[in-house]
């Protein structure tokens, strides 16, 4: 297992050193601010008291994100196997919602490895592309302060049908978090956009629910087709019994 921090990582986490308390009150570049994330408070305790009774094992892979990944909660274990993996996922959330409470549904679990899935609603909301990569970057930098040597995973933000006129900053999204993850070892872009889109460059129509935002098992069936070959492959060596 490698131990400390590469020099690119240490840039990166230099550049962003105030983001993780700043960036809920920044703008980015012609974006709305993110909404207070104290609206998930009730959520998160419900976590924290599941953990109690129920302490989630150390040296998994944490897996939060807004309702997409919640909505993975029911197959993820399964989809996602010999991996042990922890869902944390709570609906309607964005990336600076998951940098807010990355300190107790993260961090505290002691994870290898972390899988992200945020930018659906940021973009949504009104948040700029920039503003979606600073979160990551702050999130990204928060997590490592406590867990230097911890791999972060992050899927694209994923087209659908019901925010189909936000997808040109959704995909810009995209290639920024992509170039951050290009250069640095530790991290690691999955983009499961594609595979979700038809030859003609539209949403799949049978892989949402009747919402046309929320993804139905075929949907899921794509990201578990692209993510776990990857998940698998660079996680095998530090999964007990593998």
């Amino acid at each position: 297992m490698r131990r400390g921090i590469s020099v690119a990582q240490g840039a990166i986490a230099l550049l962003v050193l105030g983001m993780a308390v700043s960036v809920s009150e920044s703008r980015g570049e012609e974006g709305k601010p993110y909404p207070n994330p104290a609206r998930f408070e009730k959520a998160i305790a419900r976590y924290e008291a599941q953990d109690k009774k129920t302490p989630p094992p150390a040296g998994a892979v944490v897996c939060i994100g807004s309702s997409s990944m919640g909505g993975w909660h029911r197959t993820i274990k399964k989809d996602l196997a010999p991996l042990t993996v922890i869902p944390r996922g709570f609906g309607g959330s964005n990336m600076n919602d998951a940098l807010h409470y990355a300190d107790r549904i993260v961090i505290p679990y002691r994870p290898r490895a972390v899988l992200v899935y945020e930018g659906d609603n940021d973009i949504a909301c009104g948040v700029a592309p920039e503003q979606v990569r600073d979160a990551f970057a702050a999130f990204v930098a928060k997590v490592r302060r406590a867990l230097p040597d911890v791999r972060i995973y992050v899927l694209s933000v994923k087209p659908s049908i019901r925010r189909w006129k936000k997808w040109p900053q959704m995909r810009a999204a995209n290639g920024l978090i992509e170039a951050m993850c290009s250069q640095d070892k530790g991290l690691t872009y999955i983009d499961v956009a594609s595979p979700m889109l038809d030859a003609d460059g539209t949403p799949k129509k049978d892989i949402f629910r009747p919402d046309g935002l929320h993804m139905n098992g075929k949907g899921y069936a794509i990201w578990t087709e692209t993510a776990r070959p990857i998940l698998v492959e660079r996680e095998r060596e530090f999964e007990k019994g593998m």
